[in-house]
């Protein structure tokens, strides 16, 4: 059995859960940020760059590493990092179904 009940092998051979649904079901979110740095060759021009990704609101886990990547790995120097987040999946939203009947 898969988060909260949902198997990774569904109903029938064709059938799959999505690791991105997964991780919705288990209180991740779509989070967005905003990262301004500057540019290396010219530090008083500033760069933005979008990175989308689910993660954990408050913590952010996900954002967090790549911060640290970032600072570990790149050149350009963080100036500032804006973040939004969303859950895309929640209680009230997820029922179970007993059956499904199709019409045509």
């Amino acid at each position: 059995m898969g988060v909260h009940g949902v198997s990774s092998k569904g109903v029938g051979p064709a059938t799959t859960v999505s690791e991105d649904f997964r991780r919705q079901l288990a209180g991740y979110g779509l989070t967005t940020a905003r990262i301004l740095y500057r540019m290396p060759d010219h530090p008083a021009i500033l760069q933005t760059y979008l990175w989308q990704h689910y993660d954990l609101c408050p913590h952010f886990p996900e954002l967090n590493r790549f911060l640290d990547f970032w600072k570990r790995e790149l050149e350009g120097p963080l100036h500032s990092v804006t973040v939004a987040h969303a859950r895309l999946i929640g209680p009230a939203e997820l029922r179970s179904v007993d059956g499904v009947f199709s019409l045509n």
